[in-house]
């Protein structure tokens, strides 16, 4: 899987929590808070956790208490989470291989979670992971939650006569494999969709947009750094063409505007179940 420090996530995670769809977020919760409770806490399954963003975006919502499982290929960032959250109590941290889903701890999940994540799956993780957790033996019903997943739309102002051949290279690169198989980039939401919907959950998805100014100059310099870096070398992008669109977007920092398109989705199990009201 394609590693993250803890420096971008850092500087993504204020734009990712006013981007999140609060509706959405509140259902997430609200599937939560309707786990029999069975004396114990609802547990939340968070994929690819990275420093816990998807926790405190989450934190204090609702008032059931809750044990978080945080997974992550990367022990550094898990680490960086046991020191944000150390002093809490129910808080797990799990080094695993996300694409092995048949050794992921699921077992007692209310709900599985992951932020800007499932952009970089395949299309058969996908499919794989709506078939696990369609029917787990023995448990309560569990739903997803997926918040902060790219679209493929991204809008600059000022304009610059490269942004769309930038946009069509960025978005082919955001397809190859990032250890998942050949990963869905733009096509995410639909295939969570299809791939949930055909295993018997209802789906809900709402816009979850970046909308990115002045105020956000370190991020916004960094997205720029980090699509140059992406798309170099692409087939219709020049080396001098490419230089100028940078040189024009880092000059455009501070006055210009950014938005970068993603959708959150939450799915649970058919409304049939006796659990499955949100």
């Amino acid at each position: 899987m394609s590693g993250f420090s803890i420096d971008w996530l850092d500087l993504r995670e204020d734009a990712d929590r006013r981007a999140r769809d609060s509706d959405l977020c509140e259902r997430a919760v609200h599937w939560l808070q309707l786990a029999p409770s069975r004396g114990r806490e609802a547990i939340v399954v968070d994929l690819g956790a990275g420093t816990g963003s998807t926790l405190r975006a989450l934190d204090g919502a609702g008032q059931r208490p809750l044990l978080w499982r945080l997974l992550d290929h990367d022990p550094a960032l898990l680490a960086e989470a046991r020191r944000r959250h150390g002093g809490q109590t129910g808080i797990e941290t799990f080094a695993a291989d996300l694409s092995d889903i048949g050794t992921l701890p699921l077992d007692g999940a209310r709900l599985v979670t992951a932020s800007a994540l499932f952009d970089l799956v395949s299309a058969e993780f996908l499919q794989a992971l709506a078939q696990v957790l369609q029917r787990p033996a023995g448990q309560d019903p569990i739903g997803v939650y997926s918040a902060l997943n790219y679209d493929g739309l991204t809008q600059w102002t000022p304009s610059h006569p490269l942004d769309d051949v930038v946009l069509e290279a960025f978005n082919c690169d955001q397809r190859r494999d990032k250890g998942f198989g050949p990963a869905l980039g733009p096509e995410a939401a639909g295939a969570m969709c299809d791939a949930f919907s055909q295993a018997g959950f209802r789906v809900f998805s709402a816009s979850s947009p970046w909308v990115l100014d002045g105020a956000d100059e370190p991020l916004v310099s960094a997205l720029i750094t980090g699509i140059a870096a992406a798309v170099a070398g692409s087939p219709g992008v020049a080396v001098s063409s490419l230089e100028d669109w940078v040189r024009f977007r880092q000059a455009q920092v501070t006055s210009g505007s950014c938005t970068v398109g993603h959708t959150d989705l939450l799915a649970v199990p058919d409304p049939a179940s006796a659990h499955a009201t949100v």
